[in-house]
């Protein structure tokens, strides 16, 4: 059933994108340079340390950016400004989490903005803020919107999704739509050994694209109330080697759990949560009895979580793992994103 479902959803995917490539279904011009990050999987693909990374590269430049996203996952409907540029305004059920993970990365570099419409967005955007560049968050699938330039990340650890589309395998659209993209980068390289074989693969599929390959850093532990801006006392950091309870609602949770692992950091138990969850007391007070029956020092999540633990009471401390990615042609990625 799933096969054909597959092959179902497969048709119709396919069928969309040619009334694109014929101009049946109109694209629409945003009134600026337009980057896309996305991705041809479902599931995390380290896609928003990208989007980051490129709305870095285009502010200092000397860009106005504006971050388009739908805001996944959250709570509220229609338009939010999540980042006026200097402050973050929303918390993440109004603005959704990664949206609120970007803004609070990006204070001084881009406004933020969630709307399932991203044209309607940038024009609002382009009119109040002199927007002069937008960076379309997952926005491969999203033609509507005309691009100057498509990066795909493809993830090095499971890079096809089987093969298979949606529901049958992970694939978003047929491999062949990797025919549009004008750049792939290869996300977590550094958790495998061998990328000629999905280098090959890509080239097979478009022989013009430019491949980058890149890998997820941790460039900061940091204590969550000091992460969520709560006045505390400093407290002495707890040494690396510290037993951890390690937790997260990623779309690849077990990639996070191998970053923390090469990071150095000692898991003694890991409690993985479906994809964009909002945390509750509960789900908290679960960890601390847990942490204390094994005796594990401390709690370690990422970014995208801890943007929606604020409010809830730790007696355990809990720390966040920040990561960024690094692309090994920098200078050549950053000339492609500023030409493009």
């Amino acid at each position: 059933m799933l096969n054909l479902l597959g092959k179902i959803y497969g048709v119709g995917s396919d069928l969309r994108n040619k009334f694109y490539d014929r101009g049946i279904f109109k694209t629409h011009s945003l009134g600026a340079k337009t980057i896309s990050i996305g991705n041809i999987t479902t599931g995390g693909t380290g896609k928003t340390p990208l989007v980051a990374y490129v709305a870095e590269i285009l502010a200092d430049a000397g860009e106005k950016v504006c971050i388009l996203t739908r805001g996944y996952g959250r709570a509220s409907s229609g338009q939010v400004l999540v980042s006026d540029g200097e402050q973050v305004l929303v918390d993440a059920n109004t603005g959704g989490d990664e949206p609120v993970e970007l803004a609070r990365n990006l204070i001084g570099k881009a406004i933020v903005v969630a709307d399932a419409d991203r044209v309607a967005a940038a024009a609002w955007a382009k009119e109040k803020f002199g927007v002069t560049a937008f960076v379309l968050d997952d926005g491969f699938q999203h033609r509507r919107a005309r691009r100057d330039l498509d990066i795909v990340c493809i993830d090095a650890t499971n890079p096809f999704g089987g093969g298979r589309v949606l529901p049958a395998g992970s694939l978003r659209e047929h491999l062949e739509s990797l025919s549009r993209a004008h750049a792939i980068v290869l996300t977590r390289c550094e958790l495998t050994d061998d990328l000629r074989e999905v280098t090959s693969k890509i080239k097979t599929l478009n022989a013009e694209t430019e491949v980058f390959r890149s890998s997820s850093v941790t460039y900061r532990l940091a204590e969550l109330a000091k992460f969520l801006g709560v006045e505390k006392d400093d407290e002495p950091p707890l040494s690396q080697q510290s037993s951890a309870l390690v937790f997260c609602g990623l779309g690849n949770p077990d990639t996070f759990y191998r970053s923390a692992r090469r990071a150095g950091y000692n898991l003694a138990a890991t409690e993985t949560f479906r994809d964009h969850y909002f945390y509750t007391q509960a789900d908290i007070d679960t960890l601390h009895r847990t942490a204390r029956a094994q005796k594990i020092e401390m709690l370690l999540t990422t970014a995208k979580d801890a943007v929606k633990l604020s409010g809830l009471n730790f007696s355990i401390p809990c720390f966040v793992m920040e990561i960024q990615i690094e692309i090994d042609e920098a200078d050549a990625f950053r000339r492609l994103v500023i030409s493009s």
